[in-house]
């Protein structure tokens, strides 16, 4: 295919062989584009972008326009997108702020849903489902393998855990434990992603640990770092446990979904 010749593509942008650029598509002097991306009709890409190889923007996406942050003031700032992602119609994207780190990051192998959202500063990690009219605020973390349901939203300064999901409609306005499944309004537990872990490899003996674990964080009505060191006199040698703990350590002024 090729690019079309009705696609605009500034002087300055680096596309490398193998792309595809469908029509009425605009590409950005700051774009940097790997091999073997696919974008499509009337997309545009703007902005101090870099893509890896391999994504597909669907047509109609918007990636690294400015921030919808009244504290920006034309800094240059960055959106560094890596492999094999899927950014399906009208998905907005944002670039970072000075503020946030200047950069904002999308892994590997996600898929971004139509009409989704991903503002300023946010760090998205690899092999994350976002469902179809998701906003992610700025500054939200997520950690691989997040499935977020339609028409959720997550409040800006909050981290998701790898694994973690959340229901349709879910507003999530503190941090979501690895390995934890959410729902409602506030966003409150509701189990563990247990099919989710054991599509992804994770053994009896794992989940039984991870069940446990979260028996003491989310049952015992104790103190989050009176759990921790119960959780790190018990389980801190296994894996899947300590990132547990590392993530729990982390819980800030927002709080905890418990």
């Amino acid at each position: 295919m090729g690019i079309h010749a009705t696609a605009i593509i500034s002087s300055g942008a680096v596309i490398e062989a193998g792309c595809d650029i469908g029509p009425f598509a605009v590409i950005g002097p700051k774009v940097k584009m790997g091999s073997g991306n696919i974008v499509g009709a009337h997309a545009v890409l703007e902005g101090d972008l870099t893509l890896g190889q391999g994504n597909r923007i669907f047509p109609h996406a918007c990636l690294g326009q400015i921030p919808q942050d009244l504290k920006y003031r034309g800094e240059e700032t960055q959106l560094v997108i890596g492999d094999r992602n899927q950014f399906r119609e009208f998905t907005t994207i944002h670039v970072g702020t000075e503020g946030g780190g200047g950069v904002t990051r999308i892994g590997n192998a996600c898929l971004f849903m139509a009409n989704s959202h991903v503002a300023h500063d946010c760090q998205v990690g690899d092999s994350c489902i976002i469902a179809n009219s998701v906003p992610l605020a700025g500054h939200v973390t997520l950690e691989d393998h997040v499935y977020l349901g339609g028409l959720s939203g997550v409040h800006q300064f909050t981290r998701m855990g790898r694994f973690a999901m959340a229901a349709a409609a879910a507003v999530i306005v503190q941090d979501v434990a690895p390995y934890s499944i959410v729902q409602g309004d506030r966003a409150q537990l509701a189990g563990i992603n247990t099919i989710g872990l054991q599509r992804n490899g994770f053994d009896d003996a794992q989940i039984a640990r991870i069940k446990e674990a979260h028996k003491i964080v989310f049952r015992q009505k104790l103190g989050l770092k009176e759990a921790c060191a119960q959780l790190r006199s018990q389980f801190s040698e296994y894996p899947e446990i300590a990132h547990l703990i590392r993530f729990l350590d982390g819980v800030g002024e927002r709080g905890l979904v418990r």
